[in-house]
C-alpha cells in the first residue's frame, strides 16, 4: 500500500509542479484557475492535516499568491510522505469535521485516495479553463508521467 500512495502522490507532485511553472510563465492568470489551484493546495493541506489530527492553517477555499504555490505544495507534499511512512494501518478510521463542522469517519485509505482524485479532478478543470482562455492545456494524463 505504501508503494502504491507513494507513486501516486509522486504523481500528483509531478502534475501541481507543472502547472505552477506554466502558471510561472504567464502575465495574467485565469482568475478561476487562481481559485481552483488554490483549492487543491488547501484541500490536500486540510486532508493532511484531519489524518494527523491537526488544526488547518488554511480555509477549503482561501486563495494564495502564485509566488507561495511551491512553498504550500512542497509541504503538502512531504506531509502526505510522512503519513504514508508512518502508517502501519491504512484501514484505521479517523473522525473529522468537514467544513461545514459535520462529523464524518473515514480510514486513512480512503482520504489518502480522495487528495488525489480530488486534485485530479480539479486540474481537469483548470484545463477546461485554461482552453478557455485560449491557453494550451497540460498534458498532465498519468501515462505522460509515466513514460
Amino acid at each position: 500500500m505504501q508503494s502504491l500512495f507513494n507513486q501516486f502522490f509522486d504523481y500528483n507532485f509531478y502534475c501541481n509542479k507543472k502547472i505552477i511553472e506554466e502558471c510561472n510563465k504567464m502575465e495574467k492568470i485565469p482568475q478561476r484557475s487562481l481559485e481552483l489551484f488554490s483549492h487543491i493546495l488547501d484541500a490536500h493541506h486540510i486532508w493532511n492535516h484531519r489524518i494527523l489530527k491537526k488544526p488547518p492553517e488554511y480555509g477549503v477555499m482561501q486563495l494564495h499568491p502564485l509566488k507561495d504555490w511551491a512553498d504550500i505544495h512542497y509541504e503538502n507534499q512531504r506531509s502526505s510522505f510522512e503519513i504514508i511512512t508512518n502508517t502501519d494501518d491504512f484501514e484505521l478510521r479517523l473522525d473529522y469535521l468537514n467544513s461545514e463542522g459535520r462529523l464524518f469517519t473515514n480510514n486513512i485509505k480512503d482520504m489518502l485516495f480522495h487528495i488525489i482524485n480530488h486534485s485530479t479532478h480539479h486540474r481537469a478543470q483548470i484545463s477546461v479553463d485554461f482552453r478557455t482562455n485560449e491557453i494550451d492545456p497540460l498534458k498532465l494524463d498519468y501515462i505522460f508521467y509515466k513514460r
